[in-house]
């Protein structure tokens, strides 16, 4: 089992920042593969960003180039900078785990089904 603890969102401007946090423990988080979905209200969850367990990344369309994935290894977290945020970016970011082989493909972190644990979530709310 793995454990995942967000933090870090929270209210903030168009243009501005957050950087939000997930803690994981109860497996080895350097074998783990971790990333973000987002669910706005009425919509359903899309991917974000992924980062694997050897660190190479995957973004979104929508993240690209705004968004930053990373991961600590001796604080067992995993971080999503958010940067130049819009109204559209608002919406609930849930943390997201695999510890389950992956194929080396670039893109396999983009569907729902590649993940099999979850954090509880964390509201990021851009206002215009």
């Amino acid at each position: 089992q793995v454990q995942l603890v967000e933090s870090g969102g929270g209210l903030v401007q168009a243009g501005g920042s957050l950087r939000l946090s997930c803690a994981a423990s109860g497996r080895t988080f350097r074998s783990l593969h971790l990333g973000w979905f987002r669910q706005a209200p009425g919509k359903e969850r899309e991917f974000v960003a992924a980062i694997r367990s050897d660190s190479s990344a995957d973004y979104a369309d929508s993240a690209l180039g705004r968004f930053t994935i990373s991961r600590d290894y001796a604080k067992n977290t995993v971080y999503l900078q958010l940067n130049s945020l819009k109204p559209e970016d608002t919406a609930v970011y849930y943390c997201t785990a695999s510890d389950t082989l992956w194929p080396g493909i670039t893109t396999w972190g983009r569907g729902s089904r590649a993940w099999n644990y979850w954090g509880q979530g964390t509201q990021v709310t851009v206002s215009s």
